[in-house]
């Protein structure tokens, strides 16, 4: 990986895609992408697709998830787990469609 390679850090307001993006900038790398939740909502597969074709990332880093308390988590864990492999798929299926 070279330090001007782009790089989507999906995720990176959460405490792990936030801990990978300290960790590139400190390392010198100088093509991070990043998107807020407002600027790209990664549930919504044809937005996802759109980002890609347009930002065409080298590296794909998937930290974005929806997370919860112990209370929410508890109670709806078929939403939290089906959101949550809805963007891990979208991300997928994007970056192979675009060759990330």
């Amino acid at each position: 990986m070279r330090k001007d390679d782009s790089i989507f850090v999906a995720g990176h307001r959460g405490m792990v895609g936030s801990a990978f993006l300290r960790r590139l900038q400190a390392g010198g790398y100088s093509g991070v992408v990043t998107r807020t939740r407002e600027g790209l909502d990664l549930s919504d597969g044809r937005a996802v697709d759109e980002f890609f074709e347009e930002v065409r990332p080298g590296l794909v880093v998937v930290a974005a998830a929806k997370v919860g308390g112990i209370l929410a988590n508890a109670t709806y864990p078929a939403d939290f787990i089906s959101e949550n492999l809805g963007i891990a798929l979208n991300v997928v299926r994007s970056a192979h469609r675009w060759k990330t």
